[in-house]
């Protein structure tokens, strides 16, 4: 019984909070964003209630079959490239600001070794990664040539249903530390470094104006005008190019 009235209890708070999300919907995006937060919060945990006490140990053991990984390459001065994990190439000619489909591992340590396109005289990157089974990952060398980096992003694509979310990564190595913000309003993602990502912010399916600006600052670095974010999909807005020189700074987004 405490169960149900807790479940009970969630359920009457999402539908009070979604209730005032679509009441500021077109007032005050800013409103509407925190009030559908906690909706999605109470609703998560409902149906987290739901689905612990009904999962059979079938449905346990999918979920643990293998990890998935796709790849960015982010990098703006390496050129085309090739990529091994353990000695065997998954990627050919990998062109700057593509990316790749998910792959599956079984969970475990990698090497992961970056050439440039044809050459496997020396890397230009090579790192350990590690993946554990059922999840999903987004990797990306961010850097320069010579001072590059492995960064490793879980993703979690998963969304309520009619939903969608959003999230920022900052891959830009010389531009400073950016606040996404909802065109002439509030922050929605403070101060994101470079190799940082924020988390997910889960929203109503919309096309929005977001701007991205020099933290703690008012100076807007970068416009996304017209960003639109469908129901039933996750988003990840990767900031990629240079400030000072080219490949000029922009955003890629991507599903998921």
């Amino acid at each position: 019984m405490a169960k149900y009235r807790n479940q009970h209890w969630y359920f009457q708070k999402a539908a009070k909070y979604d209730l005032l999300a679509q009441y500021f919907k077109y007032i005050d995006p800013v409103q509407h964003i925190s009030y559908y937060q906690k909706h999605l919060h109470c609703m998560n945990y409902a149906m987290h209630m739901t689905r612990t006490s009904n999962m059979l140990p079938a449905e346990e053991e999918t979920q643990q079959e293998s990890a998935k990984i796709r790849i960015i390459h982010a990098t703006p001065d390496t050129g085309p490239v090739d990529i091994y994990v353990n000695g065997a190439r998954v990627l050919q000619d990998f062109p700057y600001k593509e990316i790749s489909d998910y792959f599956s591992l079984p969970a475990g340590r990698y090497q992961v070794d970056i050439y440039p396109a044809g050459n496997m005289v020396s890397t230009v990157l090579s790192r350990k990664m590690t993946v554990e089974s059922g999840k999903m990952y987004t990797a990306a060398a961010a850097g320069k040539a010579g001072k590059l980096k492995f960064v490793t992003l879980e993703d979690q694509p998963a969304v309520p249903f009619g939903e969608t979310k959003i999230r920022f990564v900052h891959l830009s190595p010389d531009a400073p530390a950016v606040d996404i913000a909802v065109k002439n309003r509030d922050v929605i993602f403070p101060d994101i470094a470079f190799r940082q990502a924020s988390r997910y912010l889960a929203l109503t399916p919309m096309t929005v104006d977001l701007e991205a600006r020099i933290a703690g600052t008012s100076n807007v670095a970068l416009s996304l005008p017209r960003a639109q974010f469908k129901a039933d999909q996750a988003y990840t807005i990767v900031a990629v190019g240079l400030v000072a020189s080219e490949p000029e700074l922009e955003t890629i987004i991507i599903s998921g």
